[in-house]
C-alpha cells in the first residue's frame, strides 16, 4: 500500500473518531480508458432490434456499469476495434477517447464536459450488426470530479466550479482546471483519461488534492 493511501486511510479513521485533523483535501481517482456510452436506438442499430447490453462489471459510479459488449470506433486515418460500452443506454450517444487515440483515428476531438456534443467531431461505429455514422459525439473528456451534495460542503465547493489537484507521486503532477460535478447520484471521485495518467504515472487508487483557486499549494 503506498503512503498516499495510507494517509486517506488515517484521515478516514480519525475524522469517525472525532478527532480533529488538518482539513482532509485528498480525492480518490480514477483512469477512464476509451469507451462509449450508446442510446437505445444507436445500440439497437449495431446488435440489432430490443437488444439489452449485458453487464461485465459494476462502475464505481452508482448503477454504471462496464458491459460485456464492445464496438470498433473508426476515423479517416484508422480504427480502434474493442471499444467498451458503458450502461445503461443513455438519451445520446458520446464516444470518450485520449488525444493518442485521436491521432491514431485522425480526427480532432474537442476536449468537452461529457455531455457537451454540439459541434464535437464525427465518428463511425461498427457492431456485429450494422454500422452507423455520427455527424458529432466524439470528444476528450476534460478532467473532472464527481461527487455528492455532502462532499461539496464539506470541501467548500459548488457544482461547475473549477479547482486545482495535486498528485505527489515519483512524477509529481498538478492538473488546473479539474471541474466540479456534483449529484445525489455520484460518488466521490476525480476521472482522467489514459494520457493525463501516463503523463504522471498515475494509476488506478491514487489519491490527489484538491485546492480552491484562493488557496495556496
Amino acid at each position: 500500500m503506498n503512503q498516499q493511501a495510507i494517509q486517506l486511510i488515517v484521515e478516514e479513521v480519525l475524522q469517525k473518531l472525532g478527532k480533529s485533523t488538518s482539513k482532509n483535501n485528498s480525492v480518490p481517482m480514477a483512469v477512464s480508458a476509451r469507451h462509449c456510452h450508446l442510446s437505445k436506438s444507436d445500440l439497437e442499430a449495431l446488435f440489432g432490434e430490443g437488444y439489452e447490453l449485458t453487464k461485465k462489471a459494476d462502475l464505481s459510479q452508482p448503477g454504471q456499469f462496464a458491459a460485456n459488449e464492445t464496438i470498433t470506433i473508426a476515423g479517416p486515418r484508422g480504427s480502434i476495434e474493442k471499444v467498451r460500452i458503458l450502461g445503461p443506454a443513455r438519451n445520446i450517444t458520446q464516444v470518450e477517447v485520449s488525444n493518442t487515440d485521436s491521432v491514431k483515428l485522425g480526427v480532432k476531438p474537442p476536449l468537452r464536459e461529457s455531455g457537451d456534443l454540439k459541434g464535437s467531431a464525427p465518428i463511425t461505429l461498427v457492431g456485429p450488426k450494422g454500422s452507423l455514422y455520427k455527424k458529432e459525439g466524439l470528444i476528450i473528456a476534460q478532467a473532472h470530479i464527481h461527487m455528492s451534495p455532502d462532499d461539496a460542503t464539506s470541501y467548500g465547493i459548488e457544482n461547475g466550479e473549477y479547482v486545482r489537484i495535486t498528485i505527489d507521486n515519483e512524477r509529481p503532477v498538478t492538473f488546473e482546471k479539474v471541474l466540479i460535478r456534483v449529484s445525489p447520484r455520484y460518488k466521490l471521485e476525480m476521472h482522467i483519461d489514459t494520457d493525463e495518467a501516463n503523463a504522471g504515472h498515475i494509476s488506478g487508487g491514487a489519491i490527489g488534492h484538491l485546492y480552491k483557486y484562493e488557496e495556496s499549494l
